[in-house]
């Protein structure tokens, strides 16, 4: 069996999702190696003493250990996994716009992994000679493997929310930087995806840009697409707000585990509970807590998000909106509650509706773990990647 190199030490919730892999990758017989990305020069002389030419691999995720760090490279300027014939397996969890540049300049025996498929799709219509696939949705952990979840009418908090927020108008600078005409030019793409949540960015981009000028040759659209990330997260952090203020404004008190939720703006201020930032296992430990536990999806339209499966596997009921591959495996008030960005007025009725009646929510929250338990733990993802890296 291959040897697996992965990766710690720079974004933490990514290092926790590769040591949740590398566990399950061991148990199936693989040796792996935890690079700690802080430490990068000890690091990298026990990594030799590891290696195997020919029998070892790269699983990373973002791009991290190809995104120009010195340690990786000689001085001729060629990436280490190329030098050594390493094939690397990259799995990134956001849309591929964020990465052209790197997507410009990969190690050779690279493979690009999608967690939705609409990213999938946009790999191999913008970056075709790249090998992509397969499709990897993010999954979830259970913090407690050997330990039965707490019944749900004895969680400490009604409803929670881990994940960070951004203020909107931070991105106004990019909105606005050129002149009036390309303001006018942006806005009308953020208020068709505000006001049609279901669609992606690059598919207004492509109206907007056609409409505006015409046929657009696709190397063009291709490097307009890489200038519109700030849309995005508009619109995201946009989405995600307002989920929270329609519950406090309502009355219902939610607690916030992550940053920037002082900088909300609601009417009810003091149903905003904003707690201390958290890491990866933190965050576990408060959805072991967590009765109703609120998600609102990444601009991922045909993929997961990992506070879904995590939610689910300890014990809370997700409450979150859904996308094309959510949709065929999530069922509302079965093993989920599902509200649309389209009609979030109606998100306070609906964790209402589910805190009133702990005998459904407890239905909902065995649903959730059995749909989790049964399909989506990293060791469900694990056993893609050890097919994948086996075939190499």
């Amino acid at each position: 069996m291959k040897k697996l190199l992965f990766f710690v030490g720079d974004i933490e919730t990514q290092g926790y999702f590769s040591l949740q892999i590398a566990e399950a990758m061991e148990a199936m017989g693989h040796e792996t190696f935890i690079y700690d990305l802080s430490k990068p020069w000890n690091s990298t002389e026990k990594f030799f003493h590891f290696f195997e030419r020919g029998n070892t691999a790269l699983i990373n995720f973002n791009f991290h250990g190809m995104s120009g760090e010195e340690y990786f490279l000689d001085e001729n300027g060629t990436m280490m996994w190329d030098a050594l014939s390493i094939p690397s397996y990259n799995i990134v969890v956001d849309h591929p716009m964020y990465y052209h540049h790197f997507l410009e300049k990969v190690p050779h025996n690279y493979h690009h992994i999608s967690i939705d498929r609409n990213h999938e799709a946009y790999m191999k219509r913008f970056f075709p000679e790249i090998v992509n696939g397969p499709f990897l949705p993010l999954a979830g952990t259970k913090l407690y493997p050997d330990r039965s979840n707490v019944p749900v009418e004895f969680r400490k908090y009604d409803v929670t929310m881990v994940g960070n927020y951004c203020v909107p108008a931070t991105f106004e600078k990019y909105i606005t930087r050129i002149d009036d005409e390309y303001t006018a030019f942006y806005y009308g793409m953020i208020d068709d995806l505000l006001a049609n949540p279901w669609k992606t960015v690059e598919e207004v981009a492509q109206a907007h840009l056609t409409e505006e000028l015409g046929e657009v040759p696709e190397e063009e659209f291709k490097k307009a697409m890489a200038a519109l990330t700030f849309i995005d997260l508009y619109v995201r952090y946009t989405f995600r707000g307002r989920a929270v203020q329609e519950l406090v404004d309502a009355g219902i008190k939610v607690h916030m585990f992550g940053d920037g939720w002082q900088l909300l703006e609601c009417r009810q201020a003091q149903n905003l509970m904003i707690m201390n930032s958290l890491d990866s296992v933190g965050c576990l430990k408060k959805l072991c807590q967590t009765k109703l536990s609120l998600n609102v999806m990444p601009w991922f339209k045909d993929g997961a998000h990992d506070r879904i499966f995590n939610s689910m596997l300890n014990g809370a009921v997700c409450l979150t909106d859904s996308s094309i591959y959510l949709d065929s495996i999530l069922q509302d008030r079965v093993n989920c509650g599902l509200y649309t960005l389209k009609n979030m007025e109606r998100l306070p009725e609906i964790a209402a509706g589910l805190l009133a009646d702990p005998g459904l929510m407890q239905k909902i929250a065995d649903g959730g773990y059995e749909t989790a338990r049964a399909g989506h733990t990293w060791a469900h993802r694990a056993q893609v990647l050890h097919e994948l890296v086996e075939e190499e």
